[in-house]
């Protein structure tokens, strides 16, 4: 079974910084892809950056040079660095796992896709 925890979430004011961690835990071999999405109220879930196993990274074009994702291959830990934060930014954030190789316990390996954490809160006041 695998878990993905997000932290780091808060009040922070219009202009601050926060840095997002979402830790995988689990009997993990290799992860695919991790991504961050947030979902403000009303509104849909959408996607604000990815990266692959390879370092790859891809955002969302409105969050281009103020979000930075990178990731702790040795602790399976995703982190995303919000610079300039706006009101707008107002979310619960949420990390998602994709392609996560996965050891069972009968020593046998599988993929499994579309993991989820619970989500953590940012709130941005003006």
């Amino acid at each position: 079974q695998v878990q993905l925890v997000e932290s780091g979430g808060g009040l922070v004011q219009a202009g601050g910084s926060l840095r997002l961690s979402c830790s995988a835990s689990g009997s993990i071999v290799s992860i695919g892809v991790m991504g961050w999405y947030r979902q403000a109220p009303g509104n849909q879930r959408d996607l604000v950056a990815t990266i692959t196993s390879g370092s790859s990274a891809n955002y969302a074009d409105s969050v281009k040079g103020r979000f930075t994702i990178s990731k702790d291959n040795a602790k399976n830990t995703v982190y995303l660095q919000i610079d300039s934060l706006k009101p707008e930014d107002t979310a619960v954030y949420y990390c998602k796992g994709d392609r996560i190789l996965v050891k069972s316990r009968s020593g046998s390996h599988y993929y499994t896709n579309d993991i989820w954490g619970q989500g953590t809160q940012v709130t941005v006041s003006s």
